[in-house]
């Protein structure tokens, strides 16, 4: 299955890091960045997440809130929010649900094997829960630059 702009945004209710929950549903009213990543911790993930940490000051001005999203559990959300103050909400998709909703977990190769794993990508959520816009097989840098634009002009 795979996500397209002007497809509702599905919906999910899921572990966020400190212990808390994270519903889409209850976002309604907000614009909405969640961006898929392969892996706590690791370079592209961190130049990412550290990437939106960065111009979360414009995301917020814009009325957008930023969540991550990863099959890591929660433990590893908090080291990796803490080692980079990251202070934006990472949840956690421990079964891989939400990742097959959206289309993002997908076969990989790497080294001439192939696996299963999140393909990073983003999607822009209007207020009434539509994905406006979508990024796939995501290049880091220059990228939250890019969602920014986009979110300022919705």
């Amino acid at each position: 299955m795979s996500i397209a702009a002007g497809s509702p945004a599905p919906d999910f209710t899921l572990p966020a890091d400190s212990g808390g929950k994270v519903s889409l549903a209850k976002l309604k009213g907000k614009k909405v960045i969640l961006y898929f990543y392969p892996k706590d911790d690791t370079p592209g993930c961190t130049r990412e997440a550290c990437a939106f940490r960065d111009l979360l000051p414009d995301f917020t001005g814009s009325g957008a809130t930023v969540i991550g999203i990863s099959r890591d559990d929660q433990k590893s959300h908090d080291k990796f929010k803490q080692k980079y103050s990251l202070p934006f909400t990472l949840v956690s998709d421990l079964d891989g649900k939400v990742c097959g909703a959206y289309g993002v977990w997908v076969e990989k190769m790497n080294y001439g094997k192939r696996y299963m794993g999140i393909e990073r990508s983003t999607f822009l959520i209007d207020a009434k829960g539509v994905v406006r816009k979508v990024w796939r097989k995501v290049k880091v840098d220059g990228h939250a630059d890019q969602v920014l634009e986009a979110t300022k002009a919705l």
